[in-house]
């Protein structure tokens, strides 16, 4: 198990994802063990295209599937009706390592929406 090193990486592509928030842990973004992979994270935003203000969760966990230690980005953050929050952008970007995730929930089902743009270094 070995992250590349960023100095003679071979490949990075730029990839964007997306993820409904349920209202238990989800997923938003996952580098398994042994990808040989790091992922620069970006952007991440939330959408709220509700009528009303909503809040997310949003974790860094240790280990790959939502394992390991949590430490949180956003507690309980407030997304306002309509609207959409940056919640890290290229100024407080992060890395994932192999075996390592982010993940998330919301106060309500499918209330939030999150987008994730990043870089898989390989």
């Amino acid at each position: 198990m070995s992250s590349p090193n960023l100095l003679t990486a071979n490949t990075i592509l730029g990839k964007t994802t997306g993820v409904s928030l349920s209202t238990s842990s989800t997923t938003i973004l996952n580098n398994p063990a042994s990808s040989l992979k790091t992922f620069k994270v970006n952007t991440i935003n939330l959408a709220n295209p509700t009528g009303t203000t909503q809040t997310a969760v949003v974790q860094y966990y240790t280990q790959a599937s939502l394992s390991g230690s949590s430490y949180h980005i956003a507690a309980n953050i407030s997304v306002p009706p309509t609207s959409t929050l940056t919640l890290i952008d290229k100024g407080t970007q992060y890395y994932l390592e192999e075996n390592t995730s982010i993940g998330g929930w919301a106060s309500a089902l499918n209330s939030i929406i999150v987008t994730v743009s990043y870089e898989d270094i390989s």
